[in-house]
């Protein structure tokens, strides 16, 4: 099986696209009459709602590499916190990507994390997520081939990191960048 590890900001949410889900809930809020709670922020809230629009062009490119790979798509981004894979999935097809995500990365709690592990402090979130990645892949020895798409620097360095690995750097590009789409179609070859 050949997966995409794949982030949304940055890679498929580009940065015009940033504080959409903010007008959205405020305006299911206003037009439904339900209260937000604090404790509970996406209570009663569809789940088209409580994200950001993908960028088009980026979903066009996100499609093309499906279509010639035929990989699934495992979701590593945070916005695996507010929702399940299903309603991620009905997300995906009303944003128009061709596949649902088959699963999520697990959370850093539910990692075996190495002892020697070398934390940096400003590493933190891309550390996690790449424990998060790595988890997933002892979890799942039917992948043959694999990439993890991120704005996130996760490339594999002497002491941690990811060996497939795609740096989207520019967040009003992401996976539109230049290049970007070859490189992960290598990983998936």
């Amino acid at each position: 099986m050949k997966v995409i590890f794949l982030d949304h900001d940055g890679v498929i949410c580009l940065a015009e696209n940033w504080g959409g889900r903010a007008k959205k809930k405020d305006k299911f809020y206003r037009e439904s009459g339900i209260k937000p709670k604090l404790s509970s922020p996406n209570y009663g809230v569809p789940v088209d709602c409580r994200f950001d629009d993908f960028d088009k062009k980026a979903i066009t490119v996100l499609n093309k590499i499906l279509e010639e790979t035929d990989a699934e798509i495992v979701v590593s981004s945070d916005w695996k916190n507010f929702a399940t894979v299903e309603e991620m999935g009905d997300y995906y097809e009303q944003q128009g990507i061709a596949k649902k995500p088959i699963a999520f990365t697990p959370d850093l709690k539910n990692c075996e994390q190495p002892k020697d592990f070398p934390w940096q402090y400003n590493r933190d979130r891309e550390q996690c997520r790449t424990l998060e990645i790595l988890q997933y892949l002892r979890e799942h020895t039917e992948i043959t081939h694999w990439v993890a798409v991120d704005d996130l620097q996760m490339q594999k360095r002497e002491d941690w990191g990811l060996e497939n690995f795609v740096l989207t750097p520019k967040s009003k590009e992401g996976i539109k960048q230049c290049g970007i789409k070859e490189k992960i179609i290598n990983y998936l070859k």
